[in-house]
């Protein structure tokens, strides 16, 4: 069975190593929080034990996360990349219905930040417009309702 990459862009690439380092950076003060709360005595009425316990349990199921993303990941530059149809990384010009012009760049699940005009291309509105081309009108259904876009302009920038 082939390994199912994790296409990002180098900036969300960067930001999981950072997320992960920080987290590797917890795990001893976690093992001193344990090893403090063991000192005092009685287990089963300790919460501070417990806590650690399970911060520790959250920290090592992220790191987990994080570097089985990593290991999967392929950094796409989307400078490299051309043609005429929406692709991972691409940022696309819509005209929603109001003819309002809206921007957005399909990236990575990792990188999604609607506020900041970057949503993943697993999302409603990212696998709407995969493969299509200037000119064409989409319709996407979103938990708001149904909404369409005209694909204005796709930019590999």
């Amino acid at each position: 069975m082939a390994v199912e990459k994790v296409p990002m862009l180098q900036e969300g690439h960067d930001k999981l190593e950072a997320e992960l380092k920080a987290l590797k950076e917890e795990r001893p003060r976690i093992v001193d929080a344990i090893e403090e709360a063991r000192a005092h005595g009685d287990l089963s009425e300790n919460a501070e034990y417990h806590a650690a316990k399970e911060r520790q349990g959250q920290v090592e199921a992220t790191i987990a996360d994080l570097e089985d993303k990593l290991s999967r990941s392929q950094v796409i530059d989307p400078t490299t990349l051309s043609g005429d149809k929406a692709v991972f990384g691409a940022t696309l010009t819509l005209l929603d219905e109001d003819d309002k012009p809206v921007k957005y760049q399909l990236v990575g699940q990792a990188e999604a930040d609607a506020k900041a005009g970057k949503i993943s291309y697993n999302s409603p509105i990212g696998r709407a417009f995969i493969g299509r081309s200037v000119g064409e009108e989409i319709e996407v259904t979103v938990p708001s309702g149904d909404k369409y876009y005209l694909l204005e302009k796709i930019e590999f920038i």
